[in-house]
């Protein structure tokens, strides 16, 4: 009776047991196959890898004739401090000329600024902002506008004097749609230096408002439904060209060796929009904008000349830290005027920047501080529009 009972137990068991078996096998064979794969994707990057450094290192004709520096390039031998590379004729142009603006708009006090030895620089960075409206919209009203903090990831690539940039709100990622984002773009040499940009945000507004037309009482609510762009030119000549170095601070292709400053004088081109979608505001906003007729709008182009000062701290062996500060004066063209045609020519504005950056070889970290300050004016209408920027950085030199 006894083994008649294990037999059956057996029997019952058994389809169990090996459904059991199988899985541990489809386990054990499903692992096995992945390290396999994973050993022949190594093997295959290896292989490429070996192929492409011994196509680098292969012995090549080293005759200095025409065709020297193809043959050079495809050994990744380019040497563009080599005048006997022999380039053909337009490319030979082109050469002569780089080593002319080279010279002429990049060359430096060796005592006081020297070259990092790489091209190519990557970026990360996180790009904290907000931007800012304070004053008399009207005659009888005072409005405070400070949007929320945004804060942006972002990558910038250069090589040589060439920057560009780009970076969104992390809000943009995490939410979807489009909250805020920028764009940038400069070109530093031992001269000079241009910078441009795009920004725009749509991030909510903190608002406290006073209109005495309605009451004396002070309000203060959130606002969604304001888009906020930017658009602008900058480009200014250092004087003390020869032992100041901008991208020292900003570009991170210079090492500052001595501290050195520079006086500073250029022009500053600008577009600034504000515009209030009536159907997204809040019912509290709509007490004072019930219409999109009655919505306000900020539109102006800024012409100006700037001055200014910047200067290189030299920190230890590793430490830099700039100051910038450039007041700018001209004239602005505000597109919508007050009841009473009445527009100011005059612009006056305020731009102040600060950089430390810490250098460990090819690698480097740094910090940057940045305000623009806009003083607006059109008929009775007085505001002063802030951009307030706070960015960590992180790069490689390559």
């Amino acid at each position: 009776m006894k083994s008649l009972y294990l037999l059956l137990i057996s029997i019952l068991c058994w389809p169990v047991l090996c459904f059991g078996q199988d899985q541990a096998q489809f386990v054990v064979t499903q692992a096995t196959d992945t390290v396999q794969h994973q050993n022949k994707l190594q093997q295959f990057k290896s292989r490429i890898k070996q192929r492409i450094e011994d196509k680098l290192n292969e012995p090549y004709d080293t005759t200095r004739n025409e065709g020297y520096w193809w043959r050079a390039m495809k050994h990744g031998k380019v040497d563009f401090n080599d005048s006997t590379m022999g380039y053909p004729k337009f490319l030979q142009f082109c050469w002569k000329t780089y080593k002319w603006g080279d010279r002429a708009f990049n060359s430096y006090d060796t005592s006081y600024v020297q070259s990092t030895g790489k091209n190519w620089k990557l970026i990360l960075k996180s790009d904290n902002w907000i931007d800012s409206y304070i004053g008399r919209p009207a005659k009888d009203t005072y409005m405070v506008m400070n949007s929320n903090l945004v804060s942006n990831i972002g990558v910038s690539l250069s090589f040589m004097a060439v920057s560009v940039g780009y970076s969104v709100a992390v809000s943009n990622l995490i939410h979807g749609g489009k909250f805020s984002d920028k764009v940038e773009f400069s070109f530093t040499c031992a001269r000079f230096a241009a910078d441009a940009y795009y920004w725009e945000n749509r991030n909510e507004v903190n608002v406290t408002y006073t209109d005495t037309n309605i009451d004396d009482n002070r309000h203060e609510f959130r606002m969604s439904g304001i888009t906020r762009k930017a658009l602008g030119l900058t480009a200014y000549y250092f004087f003390n060209n020869r032992r100041y170095a901008q991208a020292a601070a900003y570009c991170y292709s210079k090492y500052q060796k001595r501290s050195a400053g520079s006086w500073l004088a250029g022009i500053s081109l600008q577009h600034f929009d504000v515009r209030f979608d009536v159907d997204q505001l809040s019912e509290e906003a709509r007490v004072y904008i019930p219409t999109q007729a009655d919505a306000p709008r900020i539109l102006y182009n800024d012409y100006c000349l700037l001055v200014g000062y910047a200067h290189n701290w030299v920190l230890g062996r590793k430490w830099l830290l700039n100051v910038t500060l450039t007041p700018y004066i001209g004239y602005r063209y505000n597109h919508f005027h007050s009841d009473d045609g009445m527009a100011s020519a005059l612009s006056l504005n305020l731009r102040g920047r600060i950089g430390a950056v810490y250098n460990h070889k090819k690698f480097f970290v740094g910090i940057q501080g940045y305000a623009d300050h806009h003083r607006y004016k059109a008929g009775d209408g007085r505001l002063v529009n802030s951009m307030i920027d706070f960015t960590a950085l992180a790069g490689i030199r390559f």
